[in-house]
């Protein structure tokens, strides 16, 4: 089942019942690194029989990267390709009363080399500013023509306030025509009115029920592909169509990420709206967030985007709120129930995902009449440092969902002034690396991963200083698509 804890609402502040994702039970067996041939299968099977024969009654098995004979036709041209079998060797256990009793049972066998329970994944919304002060969406009905609220989305004004939307949308393809991006989170209300146009739905996965999830993914999706039209607001890249993968009803959040990179493809998008409680205070969730982090720190998660990565297929993940020095020594000391072979992933190198990881910085002071700092500094709550590639706007995100800036009854005209954290960070760079891409597509055509995080860390609106919160904490630039487009090389 399930568990509950206290939800963030659209500003961060606490209510009772998001629903988390349930804890995850990982195995990881002893690893073949080489191309998938008949060998490979014959073993991986042999050796999933072998650890299913090791299981509780009713628990069961499910391999996160698929049937193993589908495995190696989709690797097949891809940089993965070469040493596919190592995707074979991972599996999610289900159906255990005490995941940890089990990993740590399956730990003692030869055949396994890594069995670890994950914490719960929650949605990375900006932690309490005032405790106790919840933004509920307003009781008073919703007019019969939503107002235009655009000129509230100042990140999609010129750099460097915003990342200069308008302008690539003069250009072709700047409206990030031709691009598929897939979010992968909870749930979504893509029945909203200002959601109607170039989405496909959930295409993995069974949404959460609860309305915590639900306005997340509705506000994640209106920033990135909100509709053209002349009320509520307008997506940074509107002709992308958006669909979506839920972590919930399937094998958890690394399937999740290998069902969104097979449904796209090569420079096309996945964005990852989850982070989890890290080792900084042993994996416990808190109401305020601390010491979460992005969740390629577990294997299974970064061969998920690694996979994803090899097929061409951008990722951008959200740094997590912990308030975490991702370049802390304590991220180098390796879980005992992680593979031998593991390396910190934030130090790059080797282990590097390939993901662009995003942290979140202020907005303007004084947008919505707020302060919280200077424009493009660290926010308290976003982890920080080398591993971060750029930030978004991390407070004062107009978009669709909760309710505060226009409720009622009828969750089709939510829209909020408040989204927040790594949350609405992270899609404020997906529409800019979406039109950015739409426009390379009519030119001289689509950027790799590794093409857009360098372009990325190259350009953009620099990060400033705050109080306690110098620059060399690194959370990146703003991107500004004029830089991007005009800077570009033409290969």
């Amino acid at each position: 089942m399930a568990s509950t804890h206290r939800r963030h609402s659209s500003d961060g502040s606490a209510q009772a019942g998001v629903t988390r994702s349930a804890a995850e039970l990982i195995v990881v067996t002893e690893r073949t690194i080489s191309a998938i041939d008949q060998i490979a299968l014959d073993t991986s099977r042999s050796t999933q029989s072998h650890v299913a024969d090791l299981l509780p009654a009713g628990a069961e098995i499910v391999r996160i990267f698929g049937p193993a004979n589908r495995l190696h036709r989709r690797l097949v041209g891809t940089a993965g390709e070469q040493d596919g079998a190592d995707y074979l060797n991972y599996f999610s256990v289900h159906g255990v009363a005490d995941p940890e009793a089990v990993a740590a049972r399956l730990r003692a066998d030869d055949s396994v080399a890594a069995a670890y329970v994950k914490p719960p994944a929650e949605p990375p919304i900006a932690p309490p500013i005032d405790a106790g002060v919840d933004v509920a969406p307003s009781l008073a009905d919703a007019p019969p023509v939503t107002p235009n609220f655009e000129a509230r989305q100042g990140y999609l004004d010129a750099a460097p306030q915003g990342v200069d939307a308008r302008l690539a949308w003069t250009r072709p393809g700047g409206r990030g025509t031709g691009i598929r991006i897939v979010d992968v989170e909870g749930a979504w209300r893509f029945t909203h009115e200002d959601l109607l146009d170039n989405q496909g739905g959930v295409i993995g996965g069974s949404p959460s029920s609860d309305l915590g999830w639900r306005d997340h993914g509705t506000a994640v999706a209106g920033e990135i592909s909100g509709d053209v039209n002349a009320f509520g607001i307008t997506g940074i890249a509107p002709e992308a169509s958006i669909r979506a993968v839920s972590i919930f009803g399937g094998a958890g959040s690394a399937a999740a990420i290998r069902t969104a990179a097979d449904a796209l493809s090569a420079g096309d998008i996945i964005l990852l709206e989850l982070h989890r409680p890290g080792p900084r205070f042993n994996y416990a969730g808190r109401p305020d967030q601390r010491g979460y982090i992005a969740i390629e720190w577990w294997p299974d998660d970064n061969a998920a985007i690694r996979y994803a990565i090899g097929r061409g297929v951008i990722v951008v993940e959200a740094a997590g709120n912990g308030a975490e020095n991702l370049d802390d020594a304590l991220y180098d000391t390796r879980p005992a129930d992680f593979p031998i072979s593991w390396r910190n992933p934030f130090r790059g190198g080797s282990a590097d995902s390939g993901a662009i990881v995003v942290g979140a910085g202020a907005p303007p002071p004084g947008f919505h009449g707020r302060d919280h700092g200077p424009a493009r500094s660290r926010l308290a709550f976003s982890n920080y440092g080398s591993r971060i590639d750029v930030q978004g706007w991390g407070r004062e995100v107009t978009t669709t969902g909760y309710g505060d800036l226009q409720g009622g009854s009828d969750e089709d005209f939510w829209y909020t002034d408040v989204f927040s954290g790594t949350s609405s960070a992270s899609p404020i760079v997906v529409g800019a690396v979406a039109s950015y891409q739409g426009i390379s597509a009519a030119g001289a055509g689509r950027k790799t991963p590794a093409q857009i995080r360098a372009r990325l860390r190259a350009t953009g609106s620099p990060q400033t200083d705050a109080p306690q919160r110098p620059a060399t904490q690194r959370i990146g630039t703003l991107p500004d698509l004029r830089a991007l487009i005009e800077t570009t090389p033409d290969a």
